[in-house]
């Protein structure tokens, strides 16, 4: 379904960005048998809301088709669970939680966050509609409802207990009804609670030409500008933000009720800034859409160069970003071997699209492969430190963003 209206305040005036053409869904992977049917395929545009600033893909796949059968899971990846960690451990320290608060997370996952407040003994409560990844939390004893999140579920969960926080982390840009989600984060929320939400971050996404996150899961683009007004509408405020490094760079926000919160200066300093850049100006977007062509062409460039030589080349990260990277740049079977990734249930399967076969980590050692591309470029240095025996055999890593290079 294409969108006439922005997601968050309904305008109409939605202005283009770039277009990505027909893109296979980023998740969808496949087993080598399923690959003689043509995959399904959905327009990748993005756009710009005029009166509230929201950057936004125009087209709106079911969430049910997206993420009822699930492939991805935070706990394969260990910067993850460490990133995750250290906000529980703190989040615990300063509201003081114990034995008789609630941690809730929306859109929880296999429980890699929450499994850290049952271990400190704070009641929890996932929030997760997939139910393959559902049943892996449960498995590791997080107690989890297999549920989309909306206002009546909120009001349902609450009885017979209020969160005192709520985590929401990289699940609003997967949003079709932002209001109504939003709106269950009041219902749900103690009168004293906080929201602890993070979501990549507009400013870094422009400037470091990350246009590999632009999919079909990922429905919006957050600048603080667009996430205030959108909690506004709900008497919610931000009381609080910060920039963080996780994902390529992302924006951690603290929201509560509007009658308790007392917003900081580095809210208000954040958004003077986000003036400053020109976050409701037509160029620095213009900009973006002209880098990605340059991107592009520099990655096939080096790629097939480097194949033409006669060198071998795989990639690592099976992540979402490497589908749209590998589609948008036309990479396939013809310049990659493999795509190598930790997570057990992608392996034997291809890559969405272009059908490079995925495989463990475990077989780019001895596979003879002389350059692999990082297509998860956000994990790079968990990457190398997994795989210093191939770097040491004479192996090189290629990074393709902001610049495509090859690392030292």
């Amino acid at each position: 379904m294409k969108i006439s209206a922005c997601r968050s305040c309904g305008g109409s005036e939605l202005v283009p960005i770039v277009s990505l053409g027909e893109q296979p869904l980023a998740n969808s992977y496949l087993l080598p048998a399923q690959t003689s049917v043509a995959e399904a395929r959905y327009p990748l545009d993005l756009v710009r809301c005029r009166a509230c600033s929201l950057v936004q893909i125009t087209y709106t796949v079911p969430p049910e088709i997206l993420f009822k059968d699930y492939l991805y899971l935070s706990s394969f990846s260990t910067t993850m669970l460490r990133h995750a960690e250290t906000l529980v451990t703190r989040v615990i320290a300063e509201r003081a939680l114990g034995p008789t608060s609630l941690a809730a997370e929306v859109a929880s996952n296999d429980g890699y966050l929450l499994q850290y407040y049952a271990r400190a003994g704070v009641p929890v409560l996932g929030i997760e509609p997939a139910g393959n990844v559902a049943k892996v939390a449960r498995d590791r004893g997080v107690h989890t409802v297999e549920e989309f999140f909306d206002v009546a579920v909120a009001r349902r969960l609450r009885e017979p207990q209020a969160a005192d926080v709520i985590h929401a982390n990289n699940v609003l840009a997967h949003v079709a009804d932002l209001n109504g989600f939003v709106a269950g984060f009041r219902e749900l929320l103690a009168d004293d609670g906080v929201v602890i939400s993070e979501s990549p971050y507009l400013a870094d996404f422009l400037r470091k030409v990350e246009f590999d996150t632009i999919y079909h899961e990922h429905l919006c683009y957050y600048s603080l500008t667009a996430l205030a007004a959108l909690f506004r509408r709900h008497q919610l405020e931000i009381e609080d933000c910060e920039r963080i490094a996780i994902h390529g760079g992302s924006l951690r926000i603290f929201v509560r009720h509007a009658r308790v919160a007392r917003p900081t200066q580095r809210v208000a300093q954040l958004l003077d800034e986000e003036r400053a850049w020109g976050v409701v100006d037509d160029a620095p977007y213009a900009a973006f859409a002209g880098e990605i062509e340059r991107v592009k062409r520099e990655l096939v460039t080096l790629i097939r160069d480097l194949r033409r030589q006669g060198y071998r080349i795989g990639a690592y990260g099976a992540a979402a970003k490497g589908t749209v990277m590998l589609n948008a740049c036309g990479l396939g079977t013809d310049d990659l071997e493999f795509v190598c990734d930790r997570s057990h249930l992608k392996q034997e399967r291809v890559m969405p699209g272009v059908h490079v076969p995925i495989v463990s980590p475990s077989q780019l050692v001895d596979s003879g492969i002389d350059y692999c591309l990082i297509l998860a470029w956000n994990v790079a240095e968990e990457v190398r430190r997994e795989q210093t025996a191939w770097e040491a055999r004479g192996g090189r890593f290629i990074l393709p963003l902001p610049n495509a290079q090859v690392l030292s």
